[in-house]
């Protein structure tokens, strides 16, 4: 075979990608999750969740360490190895000609994915950037809104930092005026919540930020009810959804928001530094983008990839984390991280000193949940976890939250939650 016949076979691959017949996802798993499937096709999504044999199907597709439980996914997660394959596969190409492959080959791979992440997220293609992780993406819109001295921002106490900051940094330099509630959460009543922002706003209001899921202890946020008021009083509402995306089974316009960032890399499993930008069609020529481009008011979504060099590996690894994602199904995956989730809060909150700081209702809650042992630190919590156990979680302490926040995914063992249950007993007690 020549090297020209060999180079256009290799490219032909390459451009199928995770979205043909060929794809790693087909190859490894599609006959041995199908017939798993098939074995609980008579069951809801909330009965499957409880199906230990189907879920142990799942789980084997992960690498994760053995040494430690790792429960602490609402930072980041692990790819399962189909999509760490796809990115070494990417990778090793981009490294037999960098410039001609990633340009020339990997570049073109970005709209068949802009398509399937449009088609996941029930949007348009054209309304779809590609980039990093939800930082990227919502101060992309943060910095790139047409604001002036005295218009005012909304946004609350318990958002995430980067989110914040950014805020912060366009108020000093700028002299918009950026304001924040403050949430006791957990919280059982969204008309408590709307009224919190509903009562803030001005006459100067111009943006809402809110955060879909509150990554501190798991809140589920009521964004579509937020957005309805916002706009009945001409106000735009950006959309944090960095824990949300991959974990709830919606799509995005029924959120309601202007504006909405991710992260893919969380609960999609998506490659470790990965993430996606929405805006709506018609708002995209109005927003600068956070990078040099050559026509800042352009009506095209790509003028928000002007990156330079990036990694195209990750980037093209996203589809088989989507082909991943789809095999088990949205609504499947959500009822089974959110059964993992009370699972072992249920068991606790029965622990004497122990509190939980998150709801157990299915409407505020999923993956996420705080919990704290009376006359303990977060870090001393979480110390012990880990020092005695080999659990890992996080420690919490930002505003008026103090809480270890403990967050399984797909690949959590039942087996495992049975430990941090006993984990915890042990130390209340000694406590």
């Amino acid at each position: 075979m020549s090297n020209d016949r060999r180079i256009f076979l290799k490219q032909a691959a390459t451009l199928a990608g995770a979205f043909s017949a060929a794809s790693l996802f087909n190859q490894l798993h599609a006959e041995e999750w199908k017939h798993a499937a098939k074995k609980i096709e008579h069951l809801d999504a909330a009965q499957a969740a409880q199906d230990e044999d189907y879920w142990s199907t799942i789980q084997s597709a992960y690498t994760v360490n053995p040494n430690i439980i790792n429960l602490n996914n609402g930072g980041v997660s692990p790819s399962p190895l189909v999509v760490q394959q796809a990115v070494a596969r990417f990778n090793d190409l981009s490294n037999e000609g960098p410039s001609y492959f990633m340009w020339r080959i990997l570049d073109q791979g970005r709209e068949p994915l802009r398509e399937k992440l449009a088609l996941l997220a029930g949007i348009l293609p054209d309304e779809v950037a590609v980039n990093r992780n939800s930082t990227e993406a919502l101060n992309t819109v943060i910095y790139g809104l047409d604001l002036k001295s005295g218009d005012e921002v909304i946004g609350t106490k318990q958002d995430y930092p980067n989110m914040i900051q950014a805020w912060r940094q366009r108020a000093l330099r700028e002299g918009i005026v950026y304001k924040q509630l403050s949430f006791d959460f957990p919280i059982e009543d969204d008309a408590q919540i709307v009224k919190a922002y509903e009562d803030a706003i001005t006459s100067k209001t111009k943006i809402l930020h809110v955060t879909h899921m509150i990554n501190w202890v798991g809140q589920i946020m009521p964004v579509r009810k937020i957005c309805d008021m916002a706009h009945a009083k001409g106000i735009e509402v950006i959309c944090d959804g960095a824990h949300s995306f991959g974990l709830l089974d919606f799509k995005i316009p029924e959120l309601g928001c202007d504006y909405f960032g991710t992260s893919l890399h969380k609960f999609l499993s998506a490659p470790i530094g990965s993430g996606m930008l929405w805006i709506k069609k018609e708002k995209v020529a109005k927003i600068w983008p956070l990078l040099c481009n050559g026509d800042p008011h352009s009506s095209d979504i790509r003028k928000f990839e002007t990156l330079g060099t990036r990694s195209f590996p990750i980037e093209q690894g996203i589809g088989e984390a989507i082909n991943f994602h789809e095999a088990i199904g949205s609504k499947r995956k959500e009822e089974r991280i959110r059964y993992l989730k009370n699972y072992w809060a249920s068991k606790v909150k029965e622990i004497p000193k122990v509190k939980l700081h998150t709801s157990l209702k299915p409407e505020y809650s999923c993956a996420i949940c705080g919990v704290s042992i009376d006359g303990m630190t977060p870090g001393e919590l979480d110390n012990a976890l880990f020092g005695q156990y080999k659990i890992h979680t996080v420690g919490i302490v930002w505003e008026n939250i103090s809480a270890v926040r403990v967050t399984p995914h797909v690949y959590t063992k039942i087996a495992d939650l049975d430990k941090l249950v006993k984990a915890i007993g042990e130390i209340a007690t000694k406590k």
